[in-house]
């Protein structure tokens, strides 16, 4: 049993594999964008052109490089329409993968829309990721670890001795 790279928990032969075969067409957006991520998971470029709407359809120069990256999993955070009946819809998720030994992430919105009964990946919006802040602890505030002390007398003399 081959477990679908879209994590539906489905077989593959069972979820996206007919979508990537041609057997069947997704119905709904949500759909098409977990077998858009299941072709980018098996290197099927020729299924992510081919849903792509004609307006914004890649190229297979536009995957020359991606050998590299190992697709490892798909969160779906929110779907707006996109439905059976709908003629546009909007997929955000965070697809993981890994490249060059280092762990990242792609947070997107995409938008799809529907036609002649087909739906199509149309563009997407990437979610910057919110930044690290730190927190400057000032001399005289009382320490982080809960000692009571103050800051200056704690853990700041750590490591500076």
């Amino acid at each position: 049993m081959t477990t679908c790279p879209c994590n539906s928990q489905k077989e593959l032969a069972q979820c996206c594999g007919p979508y990537l075969a041609g057997e069947k067409t997704p119905s709904t957006a949500e759909a098409l964008m977990r077998s858009r991520y299941t072709a980018y998971a098996q290197a099927d470029h020729a299924y992510l052109i081919r849903t792509c709407h004609p307006s914004s359809r890649a190229d297979m120069a536009d995957f020359e490089g991606q050998e590299d990256i190992a697709w490892t999993g798909l969160e779906v955070l929110a779907t707006e329409a996109g439905g059976p009946a709908d003629d546009q819809g909007m997929v955000e998720f965070i697809a993981r993968f890994r490249i060059a030994g280092a762990d990242q992430s792609l947070h997107e919105r995409s938008s799809f829309v529907r036609q002649d009964g087909q739906w199509f990946y149309l563009d997407g919006e990437i979610i910057p990721p919110e930044p690290v802040r730190t927190v400057k602890i000032g001399r005289n505030q009382p320490c982080p670890c809960g000692s009571g002390r103050k800051f200056k007398k704690c853990c700041r003399n750590e490591g500076n001795g």
